[in-house]
């Protein structure tokens, strides 16, 4: 015959039971939740610019800025699609392959053939429709500065990407992408809009002052953005004005892809 106490015991312990039951169900409701949620498209820029106009060695697309970013999106459940201006071939800037800028993700992409191929074979803008995507990204390098901010067709693709409300986002380099862009009143985009990207100190600290076509952080305050940086250069530093998103070096590239993801959680 049960006791009192033997019959409480019991309940006691189906109720538990009962708890713990729902309780995954509800972390496995939140977990389908969170991955229906994360679902959508980015758009990853790159450049196809290789040749500084003096120096030997070649630029090109600096890879921890894509793959950190990519790393990220990806496990938040992102897809990506990558686009150059001239479509095909990304360049791999040399100096961003040596073994100090280089981590364990970096390397194994580098080794991963899926991947390598789709550097070979990046979109073209006009294979893009901008409607699929919920952001950009401009990838940095020292070639952006020449094949970025003059591009109309990748222009076109970001201001159709931001004004169905999607997010404008770039590092390093990549923020001269952002230079051109237009609000629907043909208005600089950036215009009173907080930014960073390569800052001048870093410029000249990195040996490239006198090889690229312009400043960015000039020609971002030119355009009227309120230009912000880092206390102490090439350490990470991200600013979110709203759905602009920029970075300002390569130690960025995690950063500021922890911010776009933070950001698209918020307007899907």
């Amino acid at each position: 015959m049960f006791k009192v106490w033997d019959i409480q015991r019991w309940l006691t312990i189906i109720f538990a039971i009962f708890l713990t039951s729902n309780s995954v169900h509800a972390a496995e409701s939140a977990k389908t939740q969170s991955l229906t949620k994360a679902s959508g498209k980015i758009l990853v820029v790159m450049t196809n610019h290789s040749a500084y106009p003096t120096r030997s060695d070649k630029t090109g697309l600096w890879l921890t800025e894509l793959t950190h970013f990519y790393d990220v999106a990806l496990a938040a459940g992102y897809k990506m699609d990558f686009v150059s201006p001239l479509g095909g071939e990304v360049p791999l800037d040399e100096r961003s392959l040596k073994s100090i800028y280089l981590d364990k993700s970096a390397r194994n992409h580098l080794v991963d053939p899926a991947f390598i191929q789709l550097l070979k074979n990046t979109l073209s803008p006009s294979a893009i429709n901008p409607s699929q995507y919920k952001a950009i990204y401009y990838t940095g390098g020292h070639g952006t500065m020449w094949d970025f901010p003059n591009n109309q067709s990748l222009q076109n693709i970001s201001e159709q990407i931001y004004q169905q409300g999607g997010v404008v986002s770039a590092v390093c380099h990549g923020v001269g992408g952002l230079l051109p862009l237009q609000d629907e009143n043909g208005k600089s985009l950036i215009a009173n809009r907080t930014v960073t990207g390569f800052a001048n100190i870093e410029e000249t600290l990195s040996g490239i002052k006198s090889q690229v076509p312009f400043s960015l952080q000039n020609g971002l305050i030119e355009r009227g953005a309120k230009y912000k940086q880092a206390f102490v250069p090439f350490t990470s530093y991200v600013v979110s004005d709203d759905r602009i998103i920029t970075g300002q070096n390569p130690q960025s590239s995690k950063e500021i892809a922890e911010a776009v993801i933070k950001r698209l959680s918020t307007i899907q």
